[in-house]
């Protein structure tokens, strides 16, 4: 943890939960806190249903500063919120039966008992953390998985006024560097810019098969979750299919073997399972990937309608055969912010799928018409990016 940008803590932060002390003392507004929607504020400081909050709030008995409200104002730091009276006791009602972790200075170096320690910090940004998750470790809790990094958190900020809430996820077996918002005003500023795409984030990855190309190239498909599969499985889809969604990466070939070949990928578009289900797609699955690996295509080809390129010349040690390893051969490589600061961390790879040294950016491009079609597009280096990359 930087020690310009501490977590806030008991000392620096007196609001830090509800009081337990009077059921008259009325929740302050927090730094971290401030931006929210009033009901979002209420649900995170009383974990109690939305439609009594919103009750509460429509019948006048949660105020601001004193004066009625509506549900949807936002509340700014300093605000006094109060609350019915009886709204403490149902709070504490609902609340876990453990006690909340007191948070310090050294918070991130001493985990609570009960949770399972913090994966490593990379750095922070004020209150916009980046953690180095690691595969296996899920984003959020889910069907057969209690723990994962949005639940070590909860237990760490327990007490805190504001979760520290990851920004956007990594699939469970996928490792690298997560953005966690320690604010919301910050959660809502990264979430934005990865809506808007001045966030960048680059994944290196590995894959079955020597890439044919020696230059980056866009890939481009229509993706759609597949019902058969029950919405876990994500499949490639007809362009205007219904539920399909616009799936955008660049590529570029960082090591070519013959049996594999390492690639840096700069994500355009932020949909499910995208690397994996675009390079399986275009016949160069990830290695590790048993969701979408074993369908891939036998035979390595560019699909149908896009621009073919000569084969590269051959780069790094040739290999005709490697090891099959246990893990998804995927990692969150780098994350750009706006503002020009960097979170990144190299992979845990080692052996012959290991990456030492950082790689640089894929260069901004622009796409050639395409054409409304699919699959493998070149691309050529420009200062700034096309607005087909940009939408």
């Amino acid at each position: 943890m930087s020690e310009d940008n501490p977590p806030p803590t008991q000392a620096q932060d007196s609001g830090i939960g509800i009081s337990r002390q009077s059921p008259l003392e009325q929740p302050i507004v927090q730094e971290t806190e401030s931006g929210q929607k009033l009901l979002q504020f209420l649900q995170r400081r009383l974990n109690l249903p939305p439609t009594l909050l919103h009750r509460w709030v429509r019948t006048g008995q949660v105020r601001i500063n004193g004066s009625r409200c509506k549900p949807f104002a936002r509340v700014q730091t300093g605000d006094i919120v109060r609350l019915p009276p009886f709204a403490f006791k149902m709070a504490e009602e609902s609340a876990s039966e453990t006690a909340p972790q007191p948070l310090t200075d050294t918070a991130l170096d001493t985990q609570p008992v009960d949770s399972p320690p913090l994966p490593p910090m990379i750095g922070t940004d004020g209150y916009l953390w980046a953690f180095n998750k690691p595969a296996g470790l899920p984003t959020h809790p889910g069907t057969g998985h209690d723990d994962s990094l949005s639940s070590r958190l909860a237990a760490y900020f327990a007490s805190a006024p504001f979760k520290p809430t990851p920004v956007h996820r990594l699939d469970k077996e996928t490792s690298g560097v997560l953005l966690v918002a320690a604010s919301y005003e910050a959660l809502a500023k990264a979430q934005d810019a990865i809506r808007d795409g001045t966030l960048a984030k680059e994944y290196v990855v590995w894959v079955q098969g020597r890439w044919p190309f020696a230059e980056t190239q866009l890939l481009r498909h229509f993706l759609r979750k597949d019902a058969a599969q029950g919405y876990e499985k994500v499949r490639p889809a007809a362009p205007g299919e219904a539920d399909s969604r616009e799936a955008l990466c660049m590529v570029r070939p960082l090591r070519v073997e013959q049996a594999q070949s390492l690639l840096l990928v700069h994500l355009l578009t932020g949909r499910t399972h995208q690397i994996r289900v675009q390079l399986a797609a275009v016949g160069y699955p990830v290695i590790g990937d048993t969701k979408y690996g074993q369908a891939a295509p036998t035979r390595r080809h560019v699909p149908r309608g896009a621009y073919a390129l000569p084969a590269p010349a051959r780069m790094g040690t040739a290999e005709k055969s490697a090891p099959e390893p246990e893990n998804l051969m995927l990692h969150a490589l780098r994350v750009t912010m706006p503002c020009g600061h960097v979170f990144s961390c190299l992979p845990p790879w080692s052996g012959a799928h290991a990456l030492e040294q950082m790689p640089e950016p894929v260069a901004a491009m622009t796409a050639p018409e395409h054409g409304g079609g699919c699959g493998v597009f070149p691309l050529t280096e420009q200062s700034a990016k096309n607005k087909f990359l940009r939408q």
